[in-house]
């Protein structure tokens, strides 16, 4: 599942690292602490390496 914006394609790059043990779980906030415990390291890569360009930084909530 690809990022739909870029602050979701970080989020992920983070709880990716923290998921591998190159960041502590403690060191995440916002939507990166959840994506560790309810996403496998694989959905977490294919939505990290996503491209930004032309991604919103944000998507609005609806």
């Amino acid at each position: 599942m690809p990022a739909k914006s870029k602050a979701q394609q970080k989020a992920a790059g983070a709880a990716l690292a923290a998921k591998r043990g190159e960041v502590k779980k403690s060191k995440l906030r916002g939507a990166s602490r959840g994506m560790v415990e309810s996403m496998s390291e694989t959905e977490l890569k294919k939505m990290a390496k996503t491209k930004r360009k032309g991604k919103p930084e944000r998507v609005a909530k609806k």
